[in-house]
């Protein structure tokens, strides 16, 4: 429990439990993306398919929310992630019978009242997460060959793209609040992301 966390980031049992569950959901849903149609005949390629859709979460989702969590608690927040429980079946509907994962698993909420300034840098620090990310495997595909260079493509890519999705100024996104908070801020990152991408 939170509690018994002197320092440091802090999880409750609840939090822990909607992360590992958001985080299998994602990663079965991405697994069944990537084969062909229909995919319960390619039941083994999902399988194969399992460890490179976990690295890819681990790194896109997990980082990124933990990242929000992080900054959030360092402003003396209570930040905590919550999943959405219809996002996650949606996700997981689609990426199996459509191939295409729409992914809204849910957020980290922070409660309290943090001004612009704080909210500002809570939400800059999901995208940069995964800019940052992007990047490390980007020069980790270009040194690399066989499955580490396939598998440095992919999550490279899956980390540009959530950042980009995520810097989309509308809505509840990161990018509307990053907008809002500093506006060269946000074009610096979307610049850089496109460039990546």
């Amino acid at each position: 429990d939170s509690s018994t966390q002197p320092s440091g980031i802090k999880f409750s049992k609840q939090e822990i439990v909607h992360i590992l569950i958001a985080m299998a959901v994602l990663t079965i849903a991405f697994s069944f993306a990537f084969v062909s149609y229909p995919p319960f005949s390619h039941l083994d390629e999902v399988l194969t398919y399992l460890p490179l859709s976990f690295i890819a979460i681990a790194t896109a989702f997990f980082c990124h929310e933990m990242a929000h969590k992080y900054v959030g608690q360092k402003f003396g927040y209570w930040s905590e992630f919550r999943m959405y429980p219809q996002g996650l079946l949606l996700a997981l509907f689609l990426g199996i019978f459509t191939g295409f994962v729409f992914a809204a698993p849910g957020a980290v909420q922070i409660f309290g009242n943090p001004n612009k300034d704080e909210m500002g840098r809570i939400s800059t620090a999901g995208p940069s997460t995964n800019l940052i990310l992007g990047l490390i495997f980007f020069g980790m595909w270009i040194l690399s060959d066989g499955i580490l260079h396939s598998i440095s493509y992919y999550v490279s890519y899956i980390n540009v793209f959530l950042a980009l999705f995520n810097l989309i100024p509308f809505g509840p996104l990161d990018g509307l609040k990053i907008f809002r908070w500093k506006k060269a801020g946000w074009g610096l990152l979307i610049g850089l992301d496109i460039v990546l991408l």
